[in-house]
């Protein structure tokens, strides 16, 4: 999951954490009354909600800070006043995605780990956490495999969580709800298909990174689709991969590095489709 396509998720998400840190604290009423029709196979979560006032104002404090350590601070002292809060995982989710805007890659998981302690089954902790490990693990790192298959194991979880772990607030339009699960599953599948890729598995990597585009394709991730192209290059599909290096260059800024390795690839397999019989390095 790249950082372009991650900014969109936080667009979205962005409202609804607006939303939630609107909601009042819970009061005891009457019990709604008895619905006599059969119960559906599945059921968003209610938004998290505080039980008291103090809780309340001290997370609308909280969940306010625009700084990243101020508000990992916070967050954190929050968790020790209000131990029993729903609250902790927004705050927490706040926070990691502070530290996405800066760019901390350490934080980022450690926010998400400290998220996922309270609720393992949310998706967007876990493709975020994820994307984290598989795109910043290195194979000199000494526990390169048990990072990636956690990795791996997260984003497969977030592909089953996906429509019944999200936190859907009152009134969200349904297809403001349909393209944020839609983005969870186009980042879920873009890890898989990165890590596959990263094994050269790149039969496998064609697969889950095409299910990666398709499950959001109003906004392909360049670097989803290049890795698609250099896939399908790998196998000595080259027509195939031609067209997705075009569809990568026009994604891209031939002054990013994504948008200098899509007119590369671009450019080598034009010279194959061209005739050349063998591939050029």
């Amino acid at each position: 999951m790249k950082q372009a396509a991650m900014i969109g998720a936080v667009l979205v998400i962005a409202t609804w954490s607006f939303a939630q840190s609107n909601s009042k604290p819970t009061t005891q009423s009457q019990p709604p009354a008895q619905s006599t029709a059969p119960a559906t196979t599945t059921s968003p979560k209610r938004p998290p909600q505080a039980k008291t006032q103090p809780e309340y104002e001290a997370y609308k404090t909280a969940v306010a800070l625009t700084d990243a350590a101020a508000a990992e601070k916070a967050a954190d002292d929050f968790a020790a006043k209000f131990p029993d809060s729903e609250l902790r995982v927004m705050l927490y989710k706040s926070t990691m995605r502070l530290y996405q805007r800066a760019g901390n890659s350490d934080k980022i998981i450690e926010m998400g780990r400290k998220g996922l302690a309270l609720d393992g089954d949310d998706p967007e902790l876990l493709v975020t956490v994820a994307s984290e490990l598989a795109e910043k693990t290195h194979d000199t790192d000494l526990d390169k495999d048990q990072r990636l298959d956690e990795a791996m194991k997260m984003a497969q979880k977030a592909l089953q969580t996906v429509d019944t772990d999200i936190s859907i607030p009152p009134n969200t339009p349904q297809e403001q709800v349909d393209a944020y699960k839609g983005q969870l599953r186009s980042f879920a599948y873009s890890i898989i298909g990165t890590l596959e890729f990263k094994k050269d598995n790149f039969t496998g990597a064609e697969t889950d990174l095409r299910k990666s585009v398709d499950a959001y394709p109003s906004q392909p991730d360049p670097v989803v689709v290049l890795r698609l192209a250099i896939s399908l290059d790998r196998q000595g599909k080259y027509p195939e991969a031609l067209k997705e290096a075009n569809h990568a260059v026009e994604l891209t800024q031939d002054s990013t590095s994504a948008g200098k390795l899509a007119r590369q690839e671009r450019d080598r397999l034009n010279q194959l489709v061209g005739g050349n019989t063998a591939a050029p390095k």
